[in-house]
């Protein structure tokens, strides 16, 4: 008789370290600036923490244009591959949105996905639409917006 067959266990996980309070509070009070002050208030905010991701994609979201958007999404990205890595992520694994560090990285897949269809790159488009359900399979989550309406 045998036991029972191990079919493996599910991919690994990876949350990412939490942003300093100092950053999310200046975020904050970034976003909540009035509008003609917003995107800058928000870039001041990546230039004192260009490695967080949750600022690229806030300034993303309030990007001047879709190629600014476009542009800030992708920097968001890479910073967010680079965060990941260091966290122990091997290229593969989950990265899920329930984890709220994680919530910055994905918001700039995400954005890239949306920036990617604004200007016509729909190979870029599908990769990230794809790559969002490999990183989490119940992805979109519930209650987020389309960067593209922001």
């Amino acid at each position: 008789m045998t036991g029972p067959i191990d079919l493996g266990s599910a991919p690994p996980e990876t949350a990412l370290d939490p942003a300093p309070a100092a950053a999310t509070t200046r975020l904050a009070n970034a976003l909540g600036a009035p509008a003609p002050a917003r995107r800058d208030a928000v870039a001041d905010v990546v230039r004192a923490f260009p490695e967080w991701s949750e600022a690229w994609a806030a300034l993303g979201e309030v990007a001047r244009d879709d190629i600014e958007a476009y542009a800030c999404f992708r920097v968001g990205y890479h910073r967010g591959l680079d965060a990941l890595r260091r966290a122990g992520w091997r290229g593969s694994g989950y990265v899920r949105w329930r984890h709220p560090s994680n919530r910055g990285f994905l918001r700039c897949v995400d954005g890239l996905r949306a920036a990617a269809a604004a200007i016509g790159e729909a190979a870029e488009e599908e990769r990230c639409a794809l790559f969002l359900r490999q990183l989490d399979p119940v992805w979109p989550p519930t209650g987020l917006a389309d960067p593209a309406d922001r």
